[in-house]
């Protein structure tokens, strides 16, 4: 289930911005590790970033420009550490399989 994301020109910026704690649009994605309807796991030009919630779609995936829209109630967003990632990946590489 991973896509890689274009990774055209320099350093790519990364910003996220919500609305009303339902859309959430996050730009400077590197690929997109895993999802479900309870979390997003995104590697981001930053690092490892876990999105988590109820009901979470992607409402929109722009691989070029390295741009994720997720929809649905947002509980949580946090960049993970190395420790973290690792602890994340395996569960979901074990999930997915």
């Amino acid at each position: 289930m991973t896509q890689n994301m274009g990774n055209k020109g320099p350093i790519q910026e990364h910003d996220i911005i919500m609305r009303s704690r339902r859309t959430l649009e996050i730009t400077g994605v590197k690929q997109v590790e895993s999802f479900d309807n309870e979390e997003f796991l995104l590697e981001t030009v930053m690092g490892f970033l876990s999105v988590k919630g109820q009901n979470l779609q992607m409402k929109n995936l722009d691989v070029d420009k390295g741009i994720v829209s997720i929809k649905g109630k947002i509980f949580e967003i946090i960049y993970l550490d190395e420790h973290h990632t690792e602890k994340a990946k395996g569960f979901f590489s074990k999930l997915f399989k």
